[in-house]
């Protein structure tokens, strides 16, 4: 099964990533913690990968992809690297312009961005200083993002899989030689920047080896790049819904007291492991599938792989969503409590994890609903339905924020999740290659109820362990969040088989298929 394999690559390496991620925060909440400095530095963080995320790996990818697939199997190989290349040069030319004009522009950026900082100096000045330094990763990113888009599109998974292991080995090592700078934050900012040169030259050594010939030449705004820009227009919200709210969460955040910025951070970073491993793996897998199921109009094989990958997004995310909505503080705590990262700290992230989490199989569902559009070159549901969630979202936070602080942020976001989720399987009627089948409908339902089980045993075990292991800061604090982890995905695992929610057999098929390929 290629869907699976691909999946599996993909999910494997961004695991790895993970792990180097959780390594990385580990560190930062230890040495850099929650304070302005922490603040203004996740500002300067997430500045670039928003703009990243929602125009170049974010539009421009899901407008790419099918256009590329199109042209490898209708025209050759040379009309599809030659497209590629000049997309290259055209986003080089753009994105340049863009990131020398944000450097020049950058204090006004954080006052529109983070208008709460305007009256705290250090937190301004920091934040300024810090993103002026990582914005060019905007630029270094997206070109690795499309030459990540051209070697998934010819199957080979790995390498852009591989390249945020290259990010987070930077950040661990700008963390390790920070008493050599000025600030944590400055260290970390000059690791991102270097970070986005590794795998820049990483995904063109990996692309060239795999047959790409990039041609360096002066841009031509022809009608293949009118077309992206036409995706690109109502995409460039469709695509980036998430980032957009995760955008105006910062905006609101940035009035509260000192250190909501970082707990919405080190919350999201636990939230983000399934959704970076399930949600990504099935989106960079499944988009170049579906196109040239599309593109060849083969309806039968479009209509397996979107069943398919929503039912296993959907097996792996509820039991993770369940556990994060249980057992937060115990993660919490475990993982970040330390050094500057105090017990109030734990505390107040844990509470927006918990709400975080209660979104997470919608957004991760969503990934394989918008796949479906993006693959048909649909790029105006989605963004319809983005509209009214990002201004949902907003005016939800505004509301929650006033009883709940920070985590009403978090509850928001949780919240509109599930109105997305309602909305795009409304959108997805008419739609044949999406309708769910027997199998998926079957599967749902006993997936739901193992998840359910697997929390109960959880809460109970969690409050068995906690009063004698989670207090203190012993080795027994990893012994047993170790415990937890292994409850868990034993239950669940045990009461999907039971059940049938995971079919044996079927798994023994697509792991004999791997091995022979």
């Amino acid at each position: 099964m290629k869907l699976a394999k691909a999946m599996a690559t993909v999910a494997g390496l961004t695991g790895l990533s993970r792990i180097a991620g959780f390594i990385r925060d580990i560190l930062t909440a230890a040495i850099l913690g929650a304070g302005p400095i922490a603040d203004a530095f996740f500002v300067a963080l997430k500045l670039p990968n928003f703009f990243r995320r929602v125009t170049a790996e974010g539009a421009f990818s899901v407008a790419f992809v099918p256009l590329y697939s199109e042209k490898l199997e209708k025209e050759d190989r040379i009309s599809a690297d030659d497209f590629a290349s000049n997309a290259f040069m055209v986003m080089l030319l753009i994105l340049s312009v863009l990131v020398l004009l944000g450097i020049a522009f950058m204090p006004y950026i954080i006052s529109a961005i983070a208008p709460g900082f305007n009256d705290d100096l250090i937190r301004f000045e920091s934040a300024t200083q810090f993103s002026r330094i990582t914005f060019p990763y905007l630029l270094l990113m997206s070109l690795t993002a499309l030459l990540g888009g051209v070697l998934n599109t010819l199957n080979r998974f790995a390498p852009f899989a591989f390249a945020p292991v290259l990010f987070n080995l930077c950040l661990i090592s700008a963390l390790l030689v920070s008493g050599h700078f000025e600030s944590v934050g400055l260290a970390l900012s000059y690791g991102i920047l270097v970070a986005g040169v590794m795998q820049l030259v990483w995904l063109l050594l990996c692309a060239r080896r795999s047959g790409f010939k990039l041609r360096l030449a002066m841009p031509r705004f022809d009608g293949d790049i009118a077309q992206i820009l036409k995706l690109m227009g109502p995409g460039v919200i469709g695509a980036g819904v998430m980032h957009i709210n995760l955008f105006a969460d910062m905006v609101i955040a940035s009035f509260l007291k000192e250190g909501s910025i970082s707990y919405l951070y080190y919350a999201d970073r636990l939230n983000q492991l399934p959704l970076g491993i399930v949600g990504i793996a099935v989106g960079t897998a499944l988009l170049p599938m579906l196109s040239k199921a599309m593109a060849s109009d083969n309806l039968a094989e479009a209509r397996g792989l979107y069943n398919r990958a929503l039912e296993i997004c959907l097996l792996l995310a509820l039991p993770a969503a369940a556990a994060l909505v249980v057992i937060p503080h115990e993660l919490i705590t475990v993982l970040f409590e330390r050094g500057k990262f105090d017990a109030d700290d734990s505390a107040a992230a844990a509470l927006v994890l918990r709400c975080y989490a209660l979104g997470l199989p919608a957004y991760i569902a969503i990934k394989v609903f918008s796949t479906a559009h993006w693959s048909r070159k649909d790029t105006k549901t989605p963004v319809k339905i983005s509209v009214i969630a990002t201004v949902i979202n907003i005016a939800l936070s505004i509301v929650l924020v006033q009883f709940m602080g920070v985590a009403g942020i978090a509850l928001a976001t949780g919240v509109t999740a599930w109105l997305q989720f309602v909305m795009h399987v409304r959108g997805l009627k008419g739609i044949e290659a999406a309708q769910l089948d027997k199998q998926f409908k079957r599967v749902i339902i006993r997936v739901v109820s193992s998840a359910c089980i697997m929390s109960v045993i959880l809460y109970i075990s969690a409050k068995l362990l906690h009063s004698y292991s989670f207090g203190d800061e012993s080795m027994m604090r990893f012994v047993s969040l170790a415990a937890l982890v292994i409850i868990g995905a034993f239950s669940y695992g045990a009461v999907a088989m039971i059940s049938g929610a995971v079919n044996i057999k079927e798994l023994k098929t697509i792991m004999n298929k791997r091995k022979e390929q």
